[in-house]
């Protein structure tokens, strides 16, 4: 019998999904396991012991296992793709030397080391300086030197979740180029680590180049699954483990946006919108674009760090009334949010939501804010789920017009994923806002579908990446705009949209100066 079937773990920040795929993009078996162990012990952190990503991981597998009726022999590789931006020290035996510092984190480090002179003049030349100063306080690698200098003294290795788990699986120091956005020494144009004399490694002078992963393309073959491995997770002693990429650049490919007209929205934890290129862009200046899964190639990613995250914290802080009822219909309460969203006129009777749940680095500043404007008698609970829908739909239709700047290239299809895109109503305000088609692919686990196409490159299982999208993805439900609501968000988002950040950003400053939050850089 051919191996036609590979084996996606996708270690998402929800959750860690074992998935079976065959070689038409067809997802045969699925196994799930909710990640509930993260932990804050400061207000602001967020972490999570090594052990419970393992644990995680291996159950995902193990169920998935008892559940299939595929035969193990019938698997021809495994690749992973992981959350990004998550890291961890290790000792010299290769044990964490503390739990992960997971990318929604907020600490920053509080002093930051000078940098040579010729490149203090020359990133204050060309209005770079802040940038370098967010990059050194935002680095994990710097917070951990200043306050854990004992942990740090002990380590040996620095790794992201994917570098951590390819370890966990051959007993190898391997990343994937594809995995590498953080904080971290790595040279986004050249995809490989900074040269010695970058300012990247002056910039977090605890790193050592020793401390970091190889770096191999995505699609290399690392090693093969190890005998503990294979007892953790059940996956067969020997399998060829491939490299992966980052679930954001995996989920780009498995929703098939191979060139530059087709962007990619996920709507994820963090919601972004991506195209990928052969060239290098960078969609806002002095912001690097991230390797994309296809080697050689990038995407141009802009983010809304908290997207649909604020779908999770409207059902906390809202979403009582329908918790209630989807646990006596025995639902999930988000499966109800759409009908709060239709009960109310697209445009949600003008209140307008900016969805900065999060500072930025440049578009928006450090100092940025949510904010929502508009409110009247009218407005209920339905009306802010709307505005949440929409203030993101307009946040990302912002960001294309300035990678079209950018990249001289222009968008004429978008493409929606991630697990806000099984909403209609999403989809619907998007095709609306953007005023274009917006296209859900044929299945929900974009990002583990973009891990198994490369798997199948590199096994051979498909000739190339053209192929292997072809034949793996496809367009599932598209929703059209409706022109006399596409008509509506072209006037809000023109004469009004466009101009809250501008606006309001001197009061943002303000309150950061009065309030300390978010916590200026000192």
């Amino acid at each position: 019998m051919s191996k036609s079937y590979i084996l996606a773990i996708d270690n998402g920040t929800q959750s860690v999904r074992a998935l079976l795929f065959d070689l038409h993009g067809n997802l045969v078996d699925k196994s799930q396991v909710s990640i509930d162990t993260y932990q804050s012990r400061e207000p602001g952190w967020v972490e999570n012991d090594a052990e419970a990503f393992w644990q995680a991981l291996c159950t995902a597998c193990q169920r998935l296992w008892a559940n299939t009726t595929v035969p193990k022999e019938l698997v021809a590789g495994v690749v992973i793709t992981t959350q990004r931006g998550t890291l961890v020290p290790l000792d010299a035996q290769g044990q964490p030397l503390r739990p992960f510092i997971i990318w929604m984190d907020q600490r920053r480090a509080q002093q930051t080391t000078p940098l040579p002179w010729w490149w203090e003049g020359a990133f204050r030349l060309i209005g770079m300086r802040g940038t370098i100063d967010h990059f050194q306080r935002e680095a994990e690698a710097n917070w951990i030197a200043q306050n854990e200098p004992e942990i740090w003294k002990r380590t040996d290795k620095y790794l992201l979740l994917s570098g951590y788990l390819h370890y966990r699986f051959t007993g190898r120091f391997v990343d994937s180029v594809a995995n590498q956005v953080g904080y971290i020494p790595f040279d986004y144009k050249k995809g490989c680590w900074a040269p010695d004399w970058d300012w990247k490694w002056q910039a977090m002078p605890g790193i050592k180049r020793s401390m970091l992963p190889d770096l191999v393309p995505a699609g290399t073959p690392i090693g093969s699954v190890s005998a503990q491995a294979a007892r953790d997770t059940g996956i067969p002693e020997g399998l060829p483990l491939i490299a992966g990429a980052a679930d954001k650049a995996c989920e780009v490919i498995g929703a098939g946006c191979l060139t530059p007209e087709v962007a990619c929205l996920s709507y994820g934890t963090a919601a972004t919108i991506n195209t990928t290129t052969a060239k290098y862009v960078e969609a806002t200046p002095f912001i690097p674009p991230y390797p994309a899964a296809v080697p050689g190639h990038y995407n141009t990613e802009i983010q809304i760090t908290r997207g649909f995250w604020m779908v999770s914290w409207f059902k906390e802080q809202f979403g009582l009334h329908e918790q209630q009822i989807a646990q006596e219909r025995g639902v999930a309460p988000e499966s109800l949010f759409d009908e709060l969203v239709n009960a109310v006129p697209p445009g949600a009777q003008g209140l307008m939501l900016q969805p900065y749940w999060n500072p930025g680095i440049k578009v928006p500043g450090p100092e940025a804010k949510g904010a929502i404007i508009g409110f009247g008698d009218v407005h209920k609970r339905a009306h802010l789920y709307r505005a949440i829908l929409e203030g993101l739909a307009y946040a990302l239709r912002e960001s294309k017009e300035r990678i079209e700047q950018r990249s001289g290239r222009r968008i004429t299809r978008v493409r929606v994923s991630g697990g806000g895109s099984q909403s209609d109503a999403a989809m619907q305000i998007t095709a609306n806002v953007f005023n274009l088609p917006a296209e859900r692919p044929h299945l929900y686990e974009t990002s583990g579908l973009g891990a198994a196409i490369l798997a199948a490159v590199s096994l051979k299982l498909h000739p190339d990446f053209a192929t292997a999208i072809r034949e793996m993805t496809r367009v599932g439900q598209v929703f059209h705009p409706q022109a006399q609501h596409a008509k509506t968000y072209e006037a809000l988002y023109s004469q009004v949209y466009r101009r809250m950040y501008a606006q309001l950003q001197p009061l943002y400053k303000a309150i950061q100066d009065i309030t300390g939050y978010p916590q200026r850089n000192r």
